[in-house]
């Protein structure tokens, strides 16, 4: 049986990348493909290693019934690049850094998150981090809809 992995990265894996784990893993499991399709995030730095998503994170998404509370952070490894089979970058920076990280023969793994939903017209995840409360709904309303085009992808890859 063939299963994919998806990585989600942002800047310190604190609130764009787990927030989109989070949301994914439960779009997975509603589509009954949980055993086929396994999700983790990472942090482009490590200084929030170990730390759960940030508190307005959680909260934001505990609103629409997503529970982040047992993630924890982690900086992206060289293996990740071997281990999953898509990569997925929040904003361009991101999308810059794994390219120069990834081995030349997994850089077509390396992609937006949010060119899974070009209906959106944005290409990239804003930080909520030095925002407001709206920022932090905001990421959750762009990668609802990107992790559902995403789930329509990866059905066709299975």
């Amino acid at each position: 049986m063939t299963t994919l992995k998806v990585l989600f990265v942002c800047t310190g894996n604190i609130c764009r990348s787990p927030t989109a784990a989070g949301v994914f893993r439960q779009q997975v499991k509603a589509a009954g493909l949980a055993r086929r399709i396994h999700a983790d995030s990472a942090g482009m730095l490590d200084y929030h290693t170990g730390e759960p998503p940030d508190p307005r994170a959680q909260a934001a998404a505990k609103k629409r019934k997503y529970d982040l509370s047992r993630l924890r952070a982690r900086q992206v490894r060289p293996e990740d690049f071997h281990e999953y089979d898509h990569v997925l970058a929040m904003d361009a920076g991101h999308l810059a850094q794994l390219r120069r990280l990834s081995p030349v023969e997994h850089r077509a793994k390396v992609r937006l998150f949010l060119e899974f939903a070009p209906h959106l017209g944005r290409h990239e995840v804003p930080d909520p981090y030095y925002g407001t409360d709206q920022g932090f709904e905001l990421v959750l309303d762009l990668v609802e809809e990107a992790g559902r085009g995403l789930l329509d992808h990866l059905r066709r890859e299975l």
